[in-house]
């Protein structure tokens, strides 16, 4: 092959990937800015409330936290549902949902919660700030505590010859280290910081339900319970289908008759459209593997 061939090809094969890149770029582009649609669930000629969904683990604020203030802020919404089907998750992104859902409520906007099957821990966190918590008679909820889990893994290094030499400052640095035993100390500072979480859930749920302390002390050793324990405890305000807490968010909103349901979708660019799923699962994996906290309000199934 000629040198000059060598050169011909190589400039095809840069005009080539710039060409690819630009073709991404430009696909990429494609429905971007308003990125967003919404769309009616049920209903077409009442006042418009917005379907606001909480779904699996709790391991991000942002998305439902930006829904919530679009929602809030646009007078044309007269109210939210908020669907709950979640076990909780991680410990700040409940808390920043709830204080979300909170703000919402106390701007005037009624924020009514139906709960799924589970709407436990992180998720009843999340719905104590609402107007209104409406259960379905088999529902899991409560799990008021907190969990954080700890893999040990220095027998198994043992066994296959493998040591981990950590260098820190401050003896509590590593605490929690799955490379060697927990010491006493270590349980004790990782306790005492799980029993303050703890205490913060006990104190929202104090609040937003109207229970004495020692009541809701009395509810939060992590239990779960139906939707008709947890209505009789004071935990939720009704037992009811996801129709009838429809119904329940038009009367809090003021709205005649039956109320349009309305809920946002994200429109995916042409690019998402062939890539997404495989970027999702992806992302979902990543999640599953690296991406939980620390400490989380989360039920643990048995």
């Amino acid at each position: 092959m000629s040198k000059s061939t060598k050169w011909f090809l190589l400039i095809m094969l840069v005009l080539a990937v710039l060409a690819i890149g630009f073709t991404l770029i430009v696909l990429m582009s494609i429905g971007t800015g308003v990125n967003r649609t919404v769309e009616t669930v049920s209903g077409s000629s009442g006042e418009k409330i917005a379907l606001v969904e909480l779904r699996g683990v709790i391991m991000s604020s942002e998305e439902i936290v930006d829904q919530l203030k679009r929602h809030r802020e646009n007078d044309a919404i007269k109210g939210i549902l908020l669907r709950i089907e979640s076990p909780g998750g991680g410990v700040v992104a409940s808390q920043e949902i709830y204080e979300e859902v909170r703000k919402t409520r106390d701007a005037g906007k009624p924020v009514v919660v139906s709960m799924g099957a589970l709407a436990a821990s992180g998720g009843y966190y999340v719905a104590c700030g609402s107007s209104l918590i409406v259960a379905n008679r088999g529902t899991l909820t409560g799990s008021i505590g907190v969990v954080s889990e700890f893999l040990q893994l220095q027998d198994a290094l043992d066994k296959l010859g493998i040591s981990v030499k950590t260098i820190k400052s401050g003896r509590l640095k590593d605490a929690g280290s799955s490379t060697r035993k927990m010491t006493e100390l270590d349980e004790r500072y990782i306790q005492e910081l799980m029993d303050d979480v703890h205490s913060q859930f006990v104190g929202v749920v104090e609040t937003e339900r109207g229970l004495e302390h020692v009541e809701a002390l009395a509810l939060a050793d992590g239990r779960v319970f139906t939707g008709e324990q947890a209505f009789e405890l004071g935990l939720v305000d009704t037992v009811g289908t996801y129709e009838d807490a429809i119904q329940i968010a038009g009367i809090m909103a003021g709205i005649e008759g039956t109320p349009t349901v309305v809920k946002e979708r994200r429109r995916r660019s042409l690019l998402e459209s062939w890539f997404g799923d495989v970027g999702e699962t992806v992302a979902g994996l990543r999640q599953e593997l690296l991406g939980m906290p620390a400490l989380s309000y989360r039920f643990t199934a048995p």
